[in-house]
């Protein structure tokens, strides 16, 4: 089965779970490097749900966000990484700054983001409300970043010149 799927295929195949009772978890995220902290996360988010969908930011959305380095990996990589991860159900890609017009349109059940966001501040949160939905905060794995790598790389690097 391909995980990897178009907003539109992916819409179809949650509405057809959601026929069968299936509750409809929602994630997203960059995912530049693929870490133990992820991996924590994805699992915890999978359990809160039958059906967990990762939102992967696009290339030129990551580099709005994160800047012109970044990402360190292509998108269709990322996504091929995170659709092998077993807790992870489908993958799509979205170009969008924000994932808004994603959730707007998937209308998942659960919108969980990582415990370095207050509930507050989660985008798709008033609008998952309002169709019955719940967001969940999974708590973050301290010092587990794609950020801390590559940190830790440069580090290496810039001592070993």
């Amino acid at each position: 089965m391909n995980k990897i799927l178009d907003r539109n295929d992916l819409g179809n195949k949650l509405e057809t779970l959601r026929k069968k009772g299936k509750k409809i978890a929602f994630t997203n995220g960059c995912f530049d490097i693929l870490h133990v902290g992820h991996v924590r996360y994805l699992r915890e988010a999978k359990k809160t749900a039958d059906v967990l969908v990762l939102a992967l930011n696009s290339d030129s959305s990551v580099r709005s966000i994160k800047g012109e380095k970044r990402p360190l990996m292509p998108e269709n990589e990322r996504a091929e990484l995170l659709a092998a991860l077993e807790f992870v159900d489908f993958v799509t890609i979205f170009e969008e700054l924000t994932p808004l017009e994603l959730i707007t349109y998937l209308k998942p059940d659960i919108l969980i983001k990582g415990g370095d966001w207050a509930e507050e501040k989660v985008v798709g949160r008033e609008e998952v409300k309002k169709w019955g939905g719940r967001v969940a905060i999974i708590p973050e794995v301290a010092g587990k970043s794609t950020t801390n790598i590559v940190e830790k790389i440069i580090n290496i690097y810039c001592a070993n010149k």
